[in-house]
């Protein structure tokens, strides 16, 4: 029986049905997928940093390097990182909106390798927090551009898969840190520190190479007039460079008529996102994907491991690596797996049982936790354990890979990149929150904080039944019509009523489109099949 199967032998753009394809028996879209997955790195780097935290705080030696430095000032070496990430975000969205996604990817790459020099040279605590500045504001311009490239650029049989592969690789980064800090731990000096601070930069260094092999955004060409270009890299990537094939002409039919009326009928501010029901609903989701990824007690184990451990009975610096090290490979493997299952089981249902598994396996990690105080069982402390473990299960079936595909694929093209932006802000807010409050509450607090999370997981299991869509199986540019209806813009073979009216049977030598009502009404719009339109009024 195969490891996965799809949840149909087909797949639907612009309404027809095409035979699902093998992408490693597909020349062009096996060296892209390659060179695109070393091109994306960036939440490899974001996962690194956070189990490297975790893991130098166990390290003596970057204890003493640091005069033994307390909660507060913990909490500030984390959470300066989401202050570099905040600062950021203003101009993300224009680097990859108007430089390219590409462009946006390098920019991050650049600055964060220039924040790992700073971090690893590290001559006292006050550059130590200047370098993870740098590398927060980094990879905020790079995971601004990274997603939005993936999602723009791959099959629209993959996509979802994709997407959700490339915020899993948070894991891959940290189970490196993890147990790269796990190795060091027995030098004696201050390289058991520095060693991991410096393969911190080994992500960003790949990515720089192999972005120069992976072809810009087809939809970013497009909205620049590039339609030529973006033509010829949707064929190479979907259809052999076969710019006549079915899919890729239904694909760029419905891609420039969908970027056109938006370029001439709607802006790209960002107020836009609060004008229509649809983008109301949007920006509810994008908020609560962003605070809900970071701010449902796994920022409890995923910066402060240490300290959960330690009150849970765990003395040895070694164990505490070495429990730190297991949980990310078992993280990386749930989350990996539940990527191949997201258009088979739905994006809605996967967050649903996600964030209930999460609330009830939380509950009883509190229950266990207060047993051990009280007792000091070590039952308790082992069940506590347990429960860390299978939280994360729950976690990682939904929140670690769906959190940027599920965000990329709910936006129209012309506020995709703001949208993303204000997502990250809310992860950047609940980190930053997370990294500077969580030591100083688990200091005073101990096992009582843990309620705090109780509560909250389940007001977002509510929000998630009452708020979230289902995308499942939908093209990018057909996703507009589940939350925007009729009203949506979308153009191609399945225009919207809205969409129709605008579009007329030619389009200007200046390249805009004339709404229908200055011209003649248009009632039908329907395909020769040989991708040129032709109107019945």
């Amino acid at each position: 029986m195969p490891f996965y199967t799809a949840s149909k032998s087909t797949f639907e753009v612009g309404g027809k049905e095409f035979p699902r394809i093998t992408w490693y028996k597909e020349p062009g879209m096996r060296t892209l997928y390659i060179t695109l997955m070393f091109a994306v790195l960036t939440s490899a780097t974001n996962g690194y940093d956070g189990s490297m935290m975790n893991g130098l705080q166990t390290l003596p030696a970057w204890q003493t390097s640091f005069n033994n430095p307390d909660a507060s000032t913990r909490g500030l070496l984390n959470a300066i990182m989401s202050v570099g990430s905040i600062v950021a975000l203003p101009i993300t969205p224009y680097i990859a909106d108007i430089f390219g996604r590409r462009a946006g990817v390098i920019t991050g790459c650049i600055t964060m390798i220039i924040g790992v020099a700073l971090q690893s040279i590290g001559a006292n605590i006050q550059m130590f927090i200047a370098a993870r500045f740098l590398i927060g504001f980094g990879v905020a311009i790079a995971h601004g551009a990274a997603p939005l490239l993936i999602a723009e650029l791959v099959h629209p049989q993959h996509r979802a898969i994709f997407t959700t592969i490339y915020n899993s690789t948070w894991y891959f980064g940290s189970i490196v840190a993890a147990w790269l800090t796990y190795g060091t731990l027995s030098i004696q000096s201050a390289w058991s520190w520095r060693i991991p601070s410096l393969v911190q930069a080994a992500p960003s260094v790949i990515q720089l190479v192999a972005i120069w092999m992976v072809p810009e955004s087809p939809r970013y060409l497009i909205a620049k007039g590039k339609t030529e270009k973006a033509l010829k890299i949707l064929a190479n990537a979907h259809a052999r460079g076969d710019t006549q094939d079915e899919l890729v002409q239904i694909e760029y039919r419905e891609i420039n008529e969908t970027l056109r009326l938006e370029q001439e009928f709607e802006t790209n501010g960002w107020l836009d996102l609060f004008k229509t029901p649809g983008n109301r609903r949007r920006l509810i989701i994008l908020f609560t994907l962003g605070f809900f990824s970071q701010w449902s007690g796994n920022g409890l184990v995923s910066y402060y491991m240490n300290d959960v451990l330690t009150a849970a009975g765990v003395q040895s610096s070694k164990t505490r690596l070495e429990i730190n090290g297991i949980l990310n490979i078992i993280n990386f493997a749930v989350a990996l797996t539940m990527c191949f299952f997201i258009d088979k089981f739905g994006r809605r249902p996967l967050f649903i049982f996600a964030t209930g598994g999460m609330f009830m396996a939380f509950c009883a990690w509190t229950v266990c936790a207060a047993q051990f105080v009280k007792t000091q069982v070590s039952g308790a402390a082992t069940a506590e354990i347990f429960f860390i473990f299978l939280y994360y299960v729950f976690y990682n079936s939904a929140w670690s890979g769906l959190l940027v595909g599920y965000a990329v694929e709910i936006l129209p093209y012309k506020i995709r990149a703001k949208g993303l932006t204000l997502m990250f802000l809310a992860v950047d807010l609940a980190l930053f929150f997370n990294s500077y409050v969580n030591p100083i509450a688990l200091g005073a607090l101990g096992w009582k904080y843990y309620i705090v999370y109780d509560v909250w997981l389940f007001i977002e299991l509510l929000t998630v039944y009452f708020f979230y869509v289902e995308t499942r199986n939908t093209p990018l540019e057909e996703i507009c019509k589940h939350f925007d209806g009729e009203t949506a813009l979308l153009g191609g073979d399945l225009a919207t009523e809205k969409a129709r009216h605008y579009l007329v049977e030619e389009i200007g030598n200046d390249g805009k489109i004339v709404p229908a009502s200055t011209t003649r009404e248009v009632s039908e719009e329907v395909s020769d099949g040989n991708g040129s339109p032709k109107t019945e009024a």
